[in-house]
């Protein structure tokens, strides 16, 4: 390549990926454009790739007026905030990296398990304030937590990021039920430090027997026009079922889920997702019975790097 091409890393981007980046001869701008300015900036700077994550909605008018936009980048798993009808009709390239993050989302998974079974959320709170004079009372309260070995773990979407959750669950000596429409039965390999390993053949069952019989339900599908989790579902649970949504806001209705947690059907939920971000539920943020997190699920040092990198090799394979 002869010409610098302009790349507009809009919500960043990782050192790494930029290097390869600046060493294939690539220009990139890795500044935070405000979403109304971005046509304008796109345009006057002879854009012609856009990295976003999250945070930046490349919508119908901004593909339809950006001149010379001729690819776009998700770093992360999800495209809902890219109009792909738009960026084919304009013949757009458009990719995710779907391979980096998927770990560390499971991972999270897992944090906000461990933090509902032994109410770490609520005694990292109270702690603080109360620990030094209340410490014998405290000790009292939280101390009805309960084990996860041989409880059922429901994985509602059982692509790459719910089968790494199955991983981490057989682990932990947890009973895996799977829902997926697309999927019948997936291997699993478990691969260990000293290079050894185990498969597991795991059939998917209804979504029906999943959600009676699970004791925690985590959810991993794409938002759909309306919630995976809704009302009629919630009935379905068996009492005291935990809710986990590392997926997207609006998989779980929110307003049904603190009306379950109210009447105690189920007994805590962990998001990292909500569904008016960045201004979640100020009754979802200050419920008791919910962990919550700011939407990290892919933001580790080590996903972000790999991010970096897949980012940049599909931006150098199209242009090459």
């Amino acid at each position: 390549m002869d010409k610098k091409i302009k790349i507009l890393a809009n919500d960043g981007i990782h050192e790494t990926g930029k290097k390869i980046l600046l060493e294939n001869n690539f220009l990139i701008y890795d500044k935070k454009i405000p979403q109304e300015q971005l046509v304008d900036y796109i345009n006057n700077e002879n854009i012609v790739g856009l990295v976003v994550r999250s945070a930046t909605k490349v919508r119908e008018d901004i593909i339809n007026n950006s001149n010379n936009l001729k690819i776009i980048g998700r770093a992360g798993v999800g495209l809902d905030n890219i109009d792909l009808k738009s960026a084919k009709e304009k013949n757009i390239h458009v990719f995710n990296t779907p391979n980096s993050s998927s770990q560390s989302v499971a991972e999270l998974v897992f944090a906000h398990i461990f933090n509902t079974s032994r109410m770490l959320h609520q005694s990292n709170r109270e702690m603080p304030l109360q620990g030094e004079k209340d410490f014998k009372k405290l000790k009292k309260k939280y101390s009805q937590g309960i084990e996860i070995k041989n409880k059922k773990l429901g994985i509602i979407g059982f692509g790459r990021i719910g089968q790494l959750v199955a991983k981490t669950g057989i682990g932990l000596g947890m009973e895996i039920l799977a829902f997926d429409k697309y999927n019948n039965e997936t291997n699993i390999k478990l691969d260990f430090f000293n290079q050894q390993s185990i498969n597991f053949n795991i059939k998917t069952t209804d979504i029906t027997t999943l959600l009676k019989e699970s004791d925690f339900i985590s959810v991993h599908t794409p938002k759909l026009e309306k919630p995976i989790l809704g009302k009629k579902e919630f009935e379905i649970m068996k009492n005291g079922a935990i809710i986990i949504n590392t997926s997207r806001g609006g998989v779980v209705d929110e307003d049904e889920l603190l009306n379950y947690i109210s009447n105690k059907k189920i007994s805590y939920a962990g998001l990292d997702v909500f569904v008016n971000e960045p201004i979640p539920s100020k009754k979802i943020l200050i419920n008791e019975n919910i962990s919550i997190s700011p939407h990290i699920g892919a933001s580790t040092k080590e996903a972000q790097e790999r991010i970096g990198i897949e980012i940049a090799q599909n931006i150098i394979k199209f242009f090459k």
